[in-house]
């Protein structure tokens, strides 16, 4: 039961889990009465933050300035992996999942994938993926109060396998002039990540999942995602079950999103969808996401875009990075300390004053996270 196993747990278990459990609840929750014990050094959750490329070392710089104002009782363990700036190694790599593999959480920033073939398919970020078995991608498509759209108050998710399908690094050129590219699919990932979805709607209260696929044309492939999703869908009578052509789910998410709460499907539909989504609430800058395996949860942007164009210029949007690190928070049972971010944030955006350009303001990013941390109830 690997979706529930990791919902209910939050991803601690062992000493992690007697830490959370054993420490005071004034710290937890924010409040300090006279007989409640100083925050010790156990109280101190460690994090490991993989900055990334493009915007991410910027997004990151807000998110520790946010953290340090809330007061929030977390540490990061910081490694910068790029494989642009000439700072990925496979011994890079495995620092990084040794921390990652200690913390069991992780926030990250997008790593960017050069498109020149360099002698290897397989990029970092998917190394990273395969490696901590990161199956699940879930991107909770929100609309912002306060931050009009064509589609307002929005709220879908998007949970997309991210282990197999086409992002599988296996390409390779048969005969001169013609590359072969491999796409694969199983049952065993493909009930998992349908289960995950069912698990998700379920513990969340949502009434629908919905398939996407292209089974009318790659009938064995996705016609065996389409067949497991319908044999998993049986076990949750409860909820919902249809099915969409993805071709059809980009024009009816643009037409109508409304008829839709959790999507499930596989990789290559996800990042379009994901991106789509996020285009419906704002943009790449405001949609939070975050990845799971049994044991770990990484947290980033739910458009996974380096915005390379805009390093050094103080002008990306952190509302995604600070809403992911939100979430973080409160899969850590931060529930205090998410709250008050999270509402700091959509504060900021709901009074229209402070704006980065990509929601039509004028505000630097530096600007967008102090008035972010003016508006922290600590």
């Amino acid at each position: 039961d690997v979706g529930c196993r990791h919902l209910c747990r939050s991803g601690l278990s062992g000493p992690r889990w007697q830490q959370l459990t054993s420490r005071p609840l004034s710290v937890s929750a924010g409040r300090r009465g006279p007989e409640a014990p100083p925050a010790r050094a156990d109280a101190i959750f460690k994090v490991t933050m993989v900055p990334g490329d493009g915007v991410g070392p910027e997004l990151m710089t807000a998110v520790k300035d946010v953290f340090r104002a809330a007061d929030v009782p977390v540490e990061f363990e910081e490694f910068h992996l790029s494989e642009v700036q000439h700072m990925a190694s496979e011994e890079k790599l495995e620092e990084v999942l040794t921390s990652m593999k200690t913390n069991k959480v992780a926030m990250k920033g997008k790593i960017h994938t050069p498109m020149e073939f360099k002698g290897e398919l397989a990029s970092f970020e998917m190394k990273l993926r395969r490696k901590l078995d990161l199956f699940a991608n879930v991107v909770h498509v929100n609309s912002l109060p306060g931050y009009s759209t064509r589609h307002n108050n929005l709220d879908l998710v998007i949970i997309r396998e991210q282990t197999e399908g086409e992002y599988s690094a296996l390409e390779h050129e048969s005969v001169p002039g013609v590359i072969e590219c491999l796409k694969i699919i199983t049952r065993v990932k493909s009930r998992r990540i349908a289960k995950f979805a069912f698990d998700y709607a379920t513990k969340k209260g949502r009434s629908k999942v919905t398939a996407v696929h292209k089974a009318n044309i790659m009938k064995l492939a996705d016609g065996l995602f389409l067949q497991s999703c319908a044999e998993v869908a049986q076990l949750y009578p409860k909820i919902k079950y249809e099915n969409i052509i993805i071709d059809n789910c980009c024009m009816q998410l643009v037409q109508n999103p409304y008829q839709f709460d959790v999507l499930v499907m596989p990789n290559l539909y996800g990042n379009i969808i994901d991106n789509l989504a996020a285009g419906l609430v704002g943009g790449a800058g405001v949609v939070p996401g975050e990845s799971y395996s049994a044991e770990y949860a990484v947290f980033e942007t739910g458009a996974r875009h380096p915005f390379a164009q805009a390093v050094g210029r103080n002008i990306a949007n952190p509302t995604a990075m600070l809403l992911s690190a939100a979430n973080m928070l409160r899969h850590l049972n931060l529930e205090y300390h998410s709250q008050m971010v999270s509402d700091a944030v959509r504060r900021v955006i709901k009074q229209g004053k402070v704006r980065t350009g990509d929601l039509g303001g004028y505000a630097s990013s530096d600007e967008f996270t102090r008035a972010v941390i003016a508006n922290l109830s600590v």
